[in-house]
């Protein structure tokens, strides 16, 4: 799974506390990771009206892990969508490499759009959807 040129990008230095006790970087961090980049393209690219009526929520995760993180060592989270949503749900691809350029997490995962003011969640406005498609 290779991103597009116009996919969401972050890069995240590995703190101490991010590290578990085989010396990298603990596989519930990766996820927490996996959510933060989710949240930086979200908040850059959705109409402030939108930020404050949706919010989203994980329904599933699908993460394969193929690289070690130290310490101190920087990854850049690629995202993007890549499929229109189905109902209230889209598919949210995600890569980690590190600096020599190598991968070291790819997931897929899965979220849903919740109305904040109804507490549920709610199809996709498609004028939403299209901001954040890429080819």
């Amino acid at each position: 799974m290779t991103p597009p040129e116009s996919a969401f990008t972050l890069a995240i230095t590995a703190r101490p506390d991010d590290i578990d006790e085989l010396g990298h970087v603990n596989n519930a961090v990766w996820v927490r990771w996996i959510q933060d980049l989710a949240t930086a393209h979200w908040n850059a690219i959705a109409p402030g009206d939108a930020i404050d009526r949706y919010i989203w929520v994980v329904t599933r995760h699908e993460i394969d892990y193929r690289g070690n993180v130290a310490v101190g060592e920087t990854v850049t989270g690629h995202t993007w969508i890549s499929e229109p949503p189905k109902g209230a749900r889209f598919w949210r691809n995600v890569r980690f490499t590190g600096p020599d350029g190598k991968i070291r997490v790819v997931a897929k995962t899965n979220w849903a759009i919740i109305d904040r003011e109804k507490g549920r969640a709610v199809r996709v406005p498609s004028d939403l959807a299209d901001l954040f498609l890429n080819d």
